[in-house]
């Protein structure tokens, strides 16, 4: 099944109100487990209720049923919160925004096998799970279970992302990892910071991508968190050459789409930027079927396609939109256009 954003919000009265609204607007998004092949993306946000609903219908729409986790507001009356939810059958990607709150599993919730990698990236927080607690600063995370009691606790307005999984998929990955709840990843751990810019940049493909696409991705992501945590020797070695290198990638090819507007941007510059060598570099373009110089044309080229065909900028010469889109040489522009689009920078002007 593809996926498209569903946004949840619908008038209720309680918790089974909430629950069948779910299930009418997200295609039964209960605690039952994703239909094999399903997938799907959904948008939630409280100001889809009146107020004296929305406690109920974040707990109950999205927290029970979307994510197998209770939530306790500190306010009933002021509880706002906005999230967006990735759910395929073996990986959910969570990014939120709550009025203070705790959030944890309940006892009527632990028969779930899911485990949460879960991100803090605003309010400072403590986490608490089979007697022991940790705290939590702005970047860290933090592993917990979802089959055992346990509580995340916000001390002011929230922001925060969470990956979560099968504790099958992640057990062969990491040694020992029950003695991992609830463990804190501080913000230092490079394999931390790359996970979380893995999800983030993902967050659109994996909305519009195909099965093969998410599949590769669930992989990546599962190599990065296994890194982060401690992963054993040998899935050490296959996470460094697969999962980091495509966030690696990843994180490139967005810094390439945000500068590529810039004439100065150099294959030896990013490289320093993102601490790794040229060459490697380099590889990392080659095994994707590209080149770092294709990259930054195609984008180049994508940006320019879209400034002419804005009618506010219909008077701003070609040869100018060619050098602001990082082009140094308005006939090799013109050339690479046509061999792209299979026309000419006027035609397409025109044709807007």
């Amino acid at each position: 099944m593809g996926t498209g954003f569903i946004r949840l919000g619908a008038s209720m009265a309680g918790g089974e109100e909430a629950a069948e609204a779910a299930d009418a607007g997200a295609g039964s998004a209960t605690a039952r487990a994703t239909a094999p092949g399903e997938t799907r993306a959904f948008q939630f946000s409280t100001d889809e209720y009146r107020e004296h609903e929305r406690v109920d219908a974040w707990r109950e729409v999205f927290g029970r049923n979307l994510l197998h986790l209770d939530f306790f507001p500190r306010s009933e009356a002021t509880f706002h919160a906005k999230a967006q939810i990735f759910r395929s059958p073996t990986l959910r990607v969570l990014r939120a925004t709550s009025a203070v709150a705790q959030q944890g599993t309940s006892r009527g919730l632990i028969n779930n096998d899911d485990v949460s990698f879960i991100w803090v990236m605003s309010a400072h927080s403590s986490v608490s799970q089979l007697g022991r607690s940790e705290g939590l600063v702005s970047g860290d995370a933090v592993l917990m279970s979802h089959q055992d009691l346990g509580r995340l606790a916000f001390e002011g307005d929230s922001e925060y992302m969470a990956l979560a999984l099968p504790r099958t998929t992640l057990a062969p990955l990491v040694p020992d990892l029950g003695a991992l709840f609830p463990r804190t990843v501080p913000s230092a751990n490079p394999a931390q910071r790359m996970l979380r810019r893995h999800l983030e940049l993902a967050h659109e493909d994996l909305v519009v991508g195909g099965e093969e696409l998410r599949t590769v991705f669930i992989e990546h992501a599962c190599d990065l968190l296994a890194l982060a945590l401690g992963a054993t020797k040998d899935v050490t070695q296959l996470a460094r050459r697969r999962g980091l290198s495509a966030a690696r990638l990843r994180a490139i090819k967005d810094d390439i789409r945000k500068n590529c507007h810039r004439p100065g941007l150099s294959l030896s510059a990013l490289a320093v930027r993102h601490s790794v060598s040229a060459r490697y570099m380099q590889r990392l373009f080659e095994e994707s079927g590209s080149t770092f110089t294709q990259y930054v044309a195609e984008q180049r080229l994508t940006l320019a396609y879209k400034t002419l065909r804005r009618r506010t900028l219909a008077d701003v010469p070609i040869s100018t939109i060619a050098l602001d889109c990082g082009f140094s040489d308005v006939s090799h522009f013109n050339r690479l256009f046509r061999q792209r689009f299979g026309c000419t920078p006027s035609d397409v002007r025109n044709t807007a």
